[in-house]
């Protein structure tokens, strides 16, 4: 049982919880269980297994919550979370994955009209069943339908960070078997695509069927779907699938070059190995006339075999990396090691679950020069968002703080919601003793194309806002972008001298690939920041940094990779 799993758990317990109206806080207690756990670096079984009693170090988790963890890491269940499965309905919690539909209006939907499937909530919004509702209409219904059908083209999928947590569980169980020479990732999830259909692994070892013995015994395994010697295919309990794969030793360059990808990426290089007399498979590099191996040990190999440098995992797309790559032209791709400090976290001031201090040391810890605190505004009251005389507290909470501090500075700031007019959540006058003001659209999510990009670039033209916060509003999986025209926000960027955020947290991911190559390519510079709302959300900057890559990105396209001295520099050129 992992950690997402666990989480899982608490989250669907918070739920059902809400859906039957039980105690607010109680509830809370639950999701909050549910975001800490899920942003744990190590996994809680471990920690079981080792001394039980580390749990109390846990922040924010108290007894009744240390106690089912161990039940379900022990048990695989947690009899309280089955007990209210039991009560309701099962299909009311795959009500809350459609988007724009919580709890409270599950148990609308329930108490009305019976609904307890999406499917026939579906039925119920086409035949015109959910206008008469409170705080509904034909729109809504119009929301929802779209909404389901989002969701229907999201099933199956995985979040980047769940997918690769399930993987390096099996990856760590997999080593551990005699024999093993590498194992690796491949596919999409090596190239760091923001949701996964499947997990493949390769392993290099010389006995496959002891590897697939072992594989298909793994504990979290529900379903053997294909075994053999050399590939097996699994379902685990979360319904990700995986698959196996044993090569030789000196073939696992090529197969791992080729189970990588993606398909257009591994075309190309077929084709222009082709143009050279050669033949590139998962087995290595062949010339074609005598069929003689040439290169498969290592993908350096591969790459240099058909004449060209190794090209990373995450540019594998086929759009323009293998002509770079003939010109010496690929870029020096930025790296974990080169994030400075993170710009966009919070405390529990708003809605984090540390204080300052705890989020500052560990800041510290991961060796950073700076964060900026960016607790939310006034406006989204369901933060606890700072009004400005809050606002002004905590500036002089910091100063104190920055006063003892040696190497190290934490930034005031905050998270400003900016309103449907692009208006700012905040007087101006406290928006200026600011070190950091991140603006954010927390609302209206419904508006058109051209007023959401109006609404933002009005408050890029206060000359208050130093950075945008995941611009496009997304969440991977639950909620689709809110429309924006990229081009032109990218260009009032420019001419404001704002930043654009490239949001770390695993459900954003915002801004995508794409936009983060437009930026590039535009001259808009990028901060990389967590969004953290605990001290563990900290260490999400992986993810960023590796969608920052996909987008091309280098280390001088990013505001966090430089000097304090140049962060404020820059900040401060409004």
């Amino acid at each position: 049982m992992e950690n997402a799993d666990i989480a899982k758990i608490f989250e669907e317990i918070a739920d059902l919880l809400e859906i039957k109206n039980e105690n607010p806080f109680r509830v809370r207690s639950y999701r909050n269980a549910a975001l800490i756990i899920g942003g744990l670096p190590e996994s809680l079984r471990s920690v079981v297994l080792r001394d039980e009693s580390e749990l109390e170090d846990i922040k924010g988790i108290g007894k009744s919550i240390h106690e089912k963890i161990v039940e379900i890491i022990k048990t695989g269940k947690c009899k309280f979370h089955d007990e209210l499965l039991k009560e309701l309905p099962p299909g009311l919690l795959e009500l809350l994955e459609v988007s724009g539909i919580g709890p409270k209006k599950v148990q609308l939907l329930y108490d009305k009209l019976g609904i307890k499937s999406v499917e026939e909530l579906e039925k119920a919004a086409r035949d015109g069943k959910l206008r008469d509702l409170p705080h509904m209409g034909e729109k809504t219904e119009e929301k929802i339908l779209k909404a389901i059908e989002e969701l229907k083209s999201h099933k199956g999928r995985f979040r980047i960070s769940l997918a690769l947590s399930y993987a390096e569980s099996l990856i760590d169980y997999l080593k551990k078997i005699p024999g093993i020479i590498k194992v690796e990732p491949a596919g999409s999830l090596r190239r760091w695509k923001d949701t996964i259909g499947d997990v493949d692994i390769l392993v290099a070892c010389k006995k496959g069927a002891v590897v697939m013995e072992r594989f298909v015994k793994y504990p979290d395994v529900k379903d053997v779907l294909a075994k053999g010697e050399t590939k097996s295919t699994v379902m685990l309990r979360s319904n990700l699938q995986v698959d196996v794969r044993v090569v030789e030793e000196i073939a696992f360059g090529s197969a791992l070059q080729y189970f990588t990808g993606s398909k257009p990426h591994n075309i190309a290089i077929r084709d222009r190995a082709k143009r050279m007399g050669l033949k590139i498979s998962e087995y290595g590099v062949f010339d074609e006339k005598t069929d003689k191996w040439l290169a498969g040990r290592t993908e350096e190999d591969v790459y240099k075999a058909v004449g060209l440098p190794f090209i990373p995992p995450e540019i594998r797309e086929n759009m323009g990396e293998i002509e770079a790559a003939e010109k010496g032209e690929l870029p020096e791709l930025i790296e974990v090691k080169d994030i400075l400090g993170d710009l966009h976290v919070h405390t529990r001031e708003s809605d984090g679950i540390h204080t300052l201090e705890e989020m500052v040391a560990y800041a510290m810890q991961k060796r950073y020069k700076y964060i900026a605190v960016t607790d939310h505004s006034k406006a989204l009251g369901i933060t606890h968002g700072l009004d400005e005389p809050r606002v002004l507290k905590q500036i002089k909470e910091i100063d104190r703080i920055n006063s003892q501090l040696k190497g190290f500075r934490i930034l005031t700031g905050t998270e400003v919601d900016i309103k449907g007019d692009g208006s700012l959540d905040l007087d101006a006058d406290v928006l200026k003793k600011l070190d950091c003001v991140v603006g954010a659209v927390h609302s209206r999510f419904n508006m058109t194309m051209e007023d959401m990009t109006d609404r933002i670039i009005t408050a890029m033209a206060t000359g208050l806002v130093n950075i945008i916060a995941h611009p496009t509003g997304r969440i991977i999986a639950a909620r689709e972008p809110y429309p924006v025209d990229m081009p032109r926000l990218m260009q009032a960027a420019k001419k404001y001298n704002v930043i654009l955020e490239l949001n770390s947290y695993p459900e954003r991911l915002d801004l995508n690939d794409s936009y983060l190559r437009l930026a590039k390519d535009m001259g808009v510079m990028v901060a990389i920041s967590t969004d953290s709302h605990n001290r563990q959300h900290m260490d999400f900057i992986g993810f960023g940094v590796h969608t920052a890559r996909r987008g091309w990105l280098e280390k001088k396209d990013v505001l966090n990779t430089r000097p304090l001295k140049e962060v404020l520099k820059i900040l401060k050129n409004k």
